[in-house]
């Protein structure tokens, strides 16, 4: 008997984060915090990275509109609640106002970790799914601010023919 079964995103982040939690006590434990989240942030950093290559291929390119596409994938289930603030060819510009994923995290009592293990991902996803793209945020929801401000906006071309 074949078996599928499709686990979302905030499932496969609780999941880790059940893992991570009790390990990166350990190893702050025996390393320092300090350290331990200096680890942790490079590990997730490139997962990141890996994980925007493969959104891209799912999604077939790497346009803004292939990002808004993975995007979809990502908020599988409603966890997010966003305003679209300015969707185009060359920028995707939107405000989380709630996620389910803060709440999960401060919930599990980690929202420490949850601003590397979700939050830290973003900007590091997209270096993956698209060099060219941009992204900057100045807030999230995680570190207790009313919405998380997503700016991705494809970086404009030098000329160099002067």
């Amino acid at each position: 008997m074949h078996r599928t079964s499709t686990v979302t995103l905030i499932e496969q982040r609780e999941i880790e984060a059940k893992i991570i939690g009790p390990v990166f006590a350990a190893f702050a434990a025996e390393i320092g915090r300090e350290r331990a989240m200096e680890i942790l942030h490079e590990v997730i950093r490139t997962l990141a990275k890996e994980g925007g290559a493969m959104a891209a291929k799912s999604v077939g390119g790497q346009t803004v509109v292939h990002l808004e596409h993975a995007m979809e994938n990502w908020n599988q289930g409603d966890t997010l609640s966003l305003t679209v603030l300015r969707q185009d060819d060359d920028h995707y510009e939107f405000n989380v106002t709630r996620c389910e994923f803060a709440e999960m995290y401060k919930r599990m009592d980690m929202a420490d970790l949850g601003k590397i293990l979700s939050c830290g991902r973003d900007g590091h996803m997209v270096e993956g799914f698209n060099p060219e793209i941009e992204f900057s945020r100045t807030q999230t929801i995680m570190e207790g601010e009313r919405f998380c401000d997503f700016r991705y906006r494809v970086r404009p071309k030098i000329d160099t023919t002067e």
